[in-house]
């Protein structure tokens, strides 16, 4: 346990000028950002330490004076991104980083899902482009046999950029390099479900459904979020996911969608940025406070 001189320990939570409180840039959805400080404070404080949210870019902040950092809501850092990682490997030297750099560094670009395929995740069939001109567009329909295709940014989150495109579309602007699926109807006939895991154990799981008529489950497009208690063989195969990393994060969140054969298939592992969903797991703050104490040197 680290040792303070019996002061509470600062525990520095990750935010950004998109979600701190009274920022006039604040996003739609930073209500979320209140949630998990609420859902962590009091936890945190029970055990002897106080939560702090601080901007991510703020450089007038002195690393080392934090017991550790928790990347929580850096929901601008895909704008920034070289900026964000060279930023987290100036905390890493100076104090303890939940999740590592080294986890940040892989999880920030979508083809870490390439390295979990190549270890037995199973994915949505996906094809990358690096540049997506009108050839790779139009071929893009042809490759994976479908005329009903989402586009997502290779480095990105919360479908900022994401397009769900047909051949008879024209070709928005796409800047970005990207990554490109099959559109699955599941994911508006049942949802996408996510399974929260705290220092490798299962905390909480729930359904996220788009409103009628959209695709996209996140809050800010009107997306609803309900507890479920998961059916033993999706939850097996959501901590699958974890048993094929290296090391065991602080946190993850892993994203999934019912295939084909029933069988859930991974659509993102979030272990950067990720909304944990408090309210929907109320052991979530006494969890993440026990794993955080545990891990002070």
């Amino acid at each position: 346990m680290a040792s303070y001189g019996g002061a509470m320990i600062k525990i520095a939570y990750l935010a950004s000028k998109v979600t701190l409180p009274g920022s006039p840039l604040r996003r739609s959805d930073a209500f979320e950002h209140d949630r998990m400080m609420d859902a962590l404070r009091a936890p945190f404080a029970d055990l002897d330490m106080e939560v702090v949210d601080v901007d991510w870019a703020d450089n007038t902040q002195d690393w080392a004076s934090y017991g550790a950092v928790i990347i929580g809501t850096t929901w601008d850092y895909w704008d920034h991104a070289e900026a964000f990682l060279k930023t987290l490997d100036e905390i890493e030297q100076q104090t303890q980083l939940f999740n590592s750099t080294e986890l940040v560094h892989w999880n920030s670009h979508k083809g870490y899902l390439k390295t979990l395929a190549e270890k037995g995740a199973r994915l949505i069939p996906t094809l990358w482009i690096d540049k997506v001109d009108d050839a790779a567009f139009r071929s893009a329909f042809d490759t994976l046999g479908s005329k009903d295709l989402v586009f997502k940014r290779q480095v990105g989150a919360g479908a900022d950029g994401q397009f769900r495109l047909s051949p008879q579309d024209a070709l928005p602007d796409m800047p970005h390099p990207m990554m490109v699926q099959p559109f699955l109807s599941r994911i508006q006939e049942e949802g996408e479900y996510s399974f929260i895991f705290i220092d490798g154990a299962f905390s909480h799981a729930l359904l996220k459904q788009a409103k009628a008529g959209d695709y996209r489950i996140q809050s800010t497009y009107g997306g609803i979020e309900t507890p479920i208690t998961p059916d033993p063989s999706d939850l097996k195969d959501a901590a699958r996911i974890l048993d094929l990393l290296d090391e065991t994060p602080l946190y993850a969140r892993v994203d999934m969608l019912r295939g084909a054969n029933d069988g859930l298939l991974l659509m993102e592992l979030e272990l950067i940025e990720p909304y944990l969903y408090p309210l929907e797991g109320e052991q979530l703050g006494p969890l993440m406070a026990a794993a955080v104490r545990s891990r002070l040197a």
